[in-house]
């Protein structure tokens, strides 16, 4: 995405020592792990949706589908950085996220296309998108003065 992108949702987050490996940066597959955070903080906080009610009560899943991963420069321990999201595409059964993860000096770390589906946890097929969480990415993206995302 060209600089001029705006976020949907961010948050900052400090480099654990869980997170890194022994060099004392993050060892890749911990990102995920931030990003899947990241995810579910946005349901919860950014969208007004609880995302363990969503998992737990209503038992609709968000898993993802596809990842597209471009790794640009190490994070380090104690370093924060800011983890952004961004709804690129909102279809019928998919919601297509931009993700980022930017260190406080404002270099990108490493940029992220992923696609979560939603589905039935009771039988694991795709569902349509709940009409809330339609509702709530397209409200965010107004409030935003953003035209709604592509659906």
């Amino acid at each position: 995405m060209a600089g001029d992108w705006t976020p949907d949702f961010e948050l900052a987050r400090r480099i654990r020592f869980s997170d890194c490996d022994p060099a004392g940066i993050v060892f890749y597959p911990q990102y995920f792990v931030m990003f899947n955070g990241l995810v579910e903080d946005w349901f919860t906080q950014g969208l007004c949706i609880p995302f363990e009610q969503l998992i737990t009560t209503r038992r609709i899943g968000v898993p993802t589908a596809h990842l597209s991963v471009d790794f640009r420069a190490p994070s380090s321990f104690g370093e924060t950085v800011t983890l952004s999201l961004g709804v690129m595409r909102l279809g019928s059964k998919s919601i297509e996220l931009q993700v980022r993860c930017v260190g406080s000096d404002g270099a990108q770390r490493i940029t992220m296309r992923q696609v979560l589906v939603t589905t039935s946890l009771a039988t694991h097929q795709s569902v349509a998108v709940p009409d809330d969480i339609r509702a709530a990415i397209t409200a965010q993206a107004r409030q935003q003065g953003l035209m709604a995302p592509r659906q």
